[in-house]
């Protein structure tokens, strides 16, 4: 079970379940992996619904290299995501979101 004040989000790929945490490194690696702007701009683009495929998939990647995953934005890219797209997307802004706040 994720553990949402350890900032987990769970996903499923491939039919396995998977926990996805955006440690210390898993955000260095985020940061260098962004085409665009650093962290900060990221979240802006998750509150105003900008955000790109490609931000998508390097959070998602990053959460689960922070969780322990040792695959790529390439495994990824070509796996199965139980909810599909929307369900990636939401996983991304939850991560971004349990990161950045103080659990209450």
């Amino acid at each position: 079970m994720a553990n949402p004040l350890a900032g987990e989000v769970a996903i499923w790929l491939d039919g396995r379940r998977h926990v996805c945490r955006l440690t210390l490194g898993a955000l260095a690696e985020l940061e260098a992996a962004l085409e665009t702007g650093g962290l900060i701009d990221l979240v802006e683009r998750f509150e105003t619904g900008r955000f790109a495929t490609r931000d998508v998939l390097a959070l998602v990647v990053a959460g689960l290299r922070g969780g322990g995953w040792q695959g790529d934005a390439s495994e990824l890219a070509t796996a199965e995501i139980r909810g599909g797209p929307m369900q990636a997307a939401r996983i991304a802004a939850e991560l971004l979101a349990r990161a950045f706040s103080v659990p209450g």
